[in-house]
């Protein structure tokens, strides 16, 4: 069937993602390849010292994004969705969104940016002997109740910013097993939140008799091949205010940005990995067994199927790189030879190539927000430099470059060196992968472990979370979804694969020396410039 006929008849796989500066829509087909594309820009706010995104600005960005799709559809096939087969729902994982009995939220979104839940992560983490993260959504919560904040007693659900979107599409008060992992840990044998955290969590709040208990809040937790429920016609007018959207789509279960970048990039069968990069940046190891113990570094979250994922999260990727390419952009404009921002991006990486190993001795810490990773609860982005030091072009872009995904690096570092975990393969996808050969190899020198990428790398998580979607209608054979991937997504195809050059490792490892002496420049840049 050719993409026009499928679209007509409403075979096609919708997937939308809400991520940190874009949200995505793809359209899928029978191939799995992306029939079409379309997108809305967004930025979050700091609204009274946290970090968010408004409900309207939530709304108005899922159809506007859909809006932009559908004008791709009808300028490359001229016809009109209005009707599809499945949709899937992503977004950034974690925060804290609380919802009253009338549907309202309680308080603005906090995304999984804001560090202000070190005090509720660090209790928690010990009463559970389990590392919980500042950004989870349980600290989230625990941290408002230990501020004694007003909405705490009045919150009926308790959801992420893809249960949101689910919710408002369905009905459905769900989460997929992945990003439910990022409320509260989840158990992988029950495929469910761990029984015993939930009951020590209410015995802890006992005492401040509120009207609810854990599980009543929480959305229920479902593995990727369980049945989410269907668009509604409310939630198709949502999407679609013209009203051309018919209501009857399969959803699937939502999942955060974690679990649909494993699904991109064929990873979620234990020994297999994989990084994302782009806003933020993490590395997803799916485990083959527990590791000795809980590392404040290191997540503990789990595949769209339930199995265990070491995951290093990093707040901070590719934001500070972005604006140092808008400095250059300005500098070309007042020269009058401006470029393709998209060539621009390209001809910086590639020069990056031809710095030195060690960046000449220039340091970047691209800390737009807190670094939990570090020890940072806020972020000041700095270039630190000596007066000796070989300041070039080539060598700044390569620090750059190098800061993405140095933070990345320091968690990486405890699993493959004190934990001896074993990884197949590693695959890297999101933007800072979009320039060939460039943050490919500069990732491999940092975990010293071959890197692939694939033609998809720079799809991302719209296209995982629209596999997911179609895992739940299209899989006759009920294969398991580490199966149907390998078997008849990606046949496998296990992309272009770059190995560690050991001149570039020995450059990385002298540098990320050198920044981890300079960290407590970064602290008191944080603890002076407000």
């Amino acid at each position: 069937m050719d993409a026009k006929k499928l679209i007509e008849s409403g075979g096609a796989v919708l997937g939308i993602e809400l991520g940190s500066t874009r949200i995505k829509s793809v359209l899928i087909g029978l191939d799995f390849k992306p029939l079409a594309q379309g997108s809305h820009e967004w930025e979050n706010q700091l609204v009274d010292g946290l970090w968010t995104y408004s409900i309207d600005a939530i709304r108005q960005g899922l159809q506007a994004s859909y809006a932009d799709l559908s004008t791709q559809v009808k300028a490359e096939y001229g016809c009109e969705i209005r009707r599809l087969s499945a949709i899937g729902v992503s977004a950034m994982m974690h925060g804290y969104m609380p919802f009253g009995t009338d549907g309202k939220i309680l308080v603005p979104f906090r995304t999984w940016r804001n560090t202000n839940t070190g005090p509720a992560a660090a209790e928690l983490s010990e009463y559970f002997n389990f590392n919980i993260p500042l950004r989870w959504s349980i600290s989230h919560l625990y941290q408002a109740i230990l501020n004694g904040e007003e909405h705490v007693p009045q919150i009926a659900f308790l959801t992420t910013l893809a249960g949101y979107i689910h919710w408002l599409l369905s009905g459905e008060k769900v989460l997929g097993i992945g990003d439910a992992s990022g409320m509260l840990p989840v158990d992988p044998r029950t495929k469910d939140y761990n029984s015993l955290m939930v009951r020590k969590f209410d015995t802890l709040i006992a005492p401040r008799h509120f009207p609810w208990k854990l599980r009543d809040i929480l959305p229920k937790c479902l593995p990727a091949d369980a049945d989410a429920g269907s668009l509604t016609p409310e939630g198709a007018l949502l999407l679609d205010p013209s009203g051309q959207l018919q209501p009857g789509a399969a959803l699937c279960p939502p999942e955060g940005d974690a679990g649909t970048g494993m699904v991109a990039t064929n990873a979620v069968a234990p020994g297999t990995g994989n990084v994302s990069a782009g806003t933020s940046s993490f590395s997803m190891i799916v485990l083959e067994k527990d590791l000795s113990r809980p590392y404040g570094m290191i997540d503990i979250v789990t595949t769209p199927e339930g199995a265990p994922v070491a995951m290093v999260h990093c707040n901070n990727c590719t934001s500070d790189i972005n604006a140092w390419v808008n400095i250059f952009a300005e500098f070309q404009r007042l020269t009058g030879q401006e470029t393709d921002r998209g060539e621009l991006f390209t001809r910086l990486f590639e020069a990056a190539l031809q710095g030195d190993p060690d960046c000449g001795g220039l340091l970047s810490y691209n800390y737009i927000s807190g670094e939990p990773v570090t020890g940072l609860a806020e972020g000041r982005p700095l270039l630190v430099r000596g007066a000796s030091d070989r300041f070039t072009l080539a060598n700044l872009m390569r620090a750059h470059l190098y800061a993405s995904v140095g933070v990345l690096k320091i968690g990486n570092d405890i699993l493959f060196g004190e934990e001896q975990v074993a990884v197949r393969r590693i695959t890297g996808h999101g933007g800072l992968f979009k320039t060939k050969g460039v943050g490919q190899r500069f990732l491999a020198a940092a975990l010293n472990s071959p890197i692939s990428v694939m033609e998809t790398a720079g799809e991302g998580g719209a296209w995982g979370i629209a596999l997911l979607a179609a895992f739940c209608v299209d899989n006759p054979e009920g294969l398991s979804l580490a199966s149907w991937l390998d078997r008849v997504v990606f046949a496998g195809n296990e992309g272009v694969q770059v190995q560690p050059d050991p001149v570039d490792v020995a450059g990385f490892n002298a540098w990320i020396r050198q920044y981890r002496d300079c960290l407590p420049v970064e602290e008191t840049a944080v603890r002076c410039k407000k």
